[in-house]
């Protein structure tokens, strides 16, 4: 029993300041969401589906970054800082590389982008003046981009080392900047411009700015606690035997991440086929439940890096003995998160300055979410479990290969060929995930991901 509440101690001490910067994060996203809120229906949906948009681009870079990351976590584990550098040198290479071709992809064809989603037919909300402020929006944030990628860059590597403090006061830090300017520039008080869902967007763009500064900064004012970071600007040369074997291992990551948020994109747009207020609602939904849904997905983080770090170590029979343990753990934890959400449900949707019919969207929509919470614990630490041992390509397929043959195809039939509630889809697409689980399970027992990649 002592040693289970050792790990667990361990697992929260990191995963906790994950916990607090990502929370604070999303919470000013749901300041930001009430205050945008606030100025109708159309603003509501347009940021919303900008949103998506972008979260698509998040979860690539994520992606993209995570391959590096597995060995990040077990180079260090075997306390090779070489190894460590080349892996940082390399995330820099992914990450600027991939945010050119974001910019690009959505300066160029933003428009195509965001119109499939007004496709519903609602004659409550006006399609052409959601697209004019959501392409406003979308523009904005491109200038947020390369901020965003290089403090993820510095974060990850910060994270596999053990340390989330800085990645954590750099967060809070952003969140207050965010929330002030957006204050200031969507409503234009104390002389500034009332800028609505573009002073949305400059608040966030500045917010970014601001994080990569205090990440970067303290990083290396506090050079000698993080060895890392000395000497890494000497060259960006990496050696492309080692590190092509990293990039092989990584594509599926990539490819999966992108892939999986581009299928959460795709469902969404299959929603909006009924009708462009349950988008709204969803983005009700999707505010709240964003603030909370950070407990599973930082607790699934953390067991990733610390099963990384154990099989880098060599460590196997630690790295098995509690796989199974961390899983049932984040679930558990993930139980008093669906009954705090199920009490906010009732009063959040009123927040909204909107329909009654996007509120009552919105509720049901949150009490779905939160009853699936354990579930998607239980489901994101399997995850990241598979993934420590570089387990790509299962990951891949157990994640966006699923989402898209199963999860988008049967949302997109029971949208357009059934006369269902939405709300009925809803629960159906969701519980989809049990399948997942049973599937996942099998190979944790199998023990398929107990694997050193760095070992000489």
């Amino acid at each position: 029993m002592q040693k289970n509440k050792e790990i667990y101690r361990k697992v929260l001490y990191l995963a906790i300041p994950m916990m607090i910067q990502n929370g604070i994060t999303n919470a000013v996203g749901l300041v930001d969401n009430l205050m945008v809120g606030s100025l109708g229906t159309e603003s509501i949906t347009a940021v919303s589906i900008a949103g998506q948009l972008i979260f698509v681009f998040n979860l690539a870079i994520f992606g993209g970054l995570s391959g590096p990351g597995i060995y990040g976590a077990q180079y260090f584990g075997q306390g090779n800082k070489e190894g460590f550098q080349y892996v940082f040198r390399l995330k820099y290479w992914i990450g600027i590389i991939a945010a050119i071709a974001g910019i690009a992809i959505f300066y160029f064809f933003g428009t195509n982008l965001i119109g499939l989603y007004l496709h519903g037919n609602d004659a409550d909300v006006d399609g052409a003046l959601t697209l004019a402020f959501a392409l406003k929006y979308l523009r904005i944030m491109l200038l947020g981009l390369i901020p965003f990628v290089i403090t993820q860059i510095y974060a990850g590597s910060l994270r596999e080392t053990g340390e989330s403090v800085i990645p954590m006061v750099g967060g809070v830090v952003s969140v207050v900047v965010d929330v002030v300017f957006n204050y200031l520039l969507i409503y234009g008080k104390f002389g500034f411009p009332e800028l609505g869902v573009e002073g949305a967007a400059i608040a966030t763009v500045l917010a970014r700015v601001v994080e990569l500064c205090v990440v970067i900064i303290w990083t290396h004012v506090t050079i000698k606690r993080h060895e890392f970071i000395s000497g890494v600007y000497k060259t960006l040369r990496v050696p492309i035997g080692k590190m092509m074997i990293v990039v092989k291992k990584g594509l599926p990551l990539f490819a999966n991440e992108f892939m999986w948020a581009g299928g959460m994109a795709a469902i969404t747009q299959c929603y909006s086929i009924r009708g462009l207020s349950v988008v709204a609602g969803m983005n009700i939904s999707n505010a709240i439940c964003n603030v909370l849904n950070v407990v599973f997905i930082t607790m699934g983080n953390a067991v990733g890096i610390i099963t990384g770090q154990y099989l880098g170590a060599s460590r196997f029979k630690d790295a098995k003995k509690n796989a199974t343990k961390l899983m049932w753990f984040t679930a558990a934890v993930c139980v008093i998160l669906t009954v705090v959400l199920i009490g906010l449900s009732t009063v959040f949707p009123n927040l909204y300055d909107t329909t009654d019919e996007v509120r009552e969207l919105g509720r049901r929509f949150i009490i779905v979410n939160a009853l699936f919470f354990p579930l998607q614990g239980f489901l994101n630490s399997m995850y990241f479990t598979l993934r420590s041992g570089g387990r790509t390509f299962i990951t891949f397929v157990f994640d966006s290969v699923f989402t898209w043959c199963v999860s988008v195809s049967m949302t997109y039939v029971f949208c357009v060929y059934t006369d269902f509630p939405i709300i009925a889809i809803f629960v159906m697409i969701q519980s989809l995930d049990f399948i997942k689980v049973i599937i996942g399970y099998i190979l944790i027992k199998k023990e398929v991901w107990i694997t050193n990649l760095v070992e000489e």
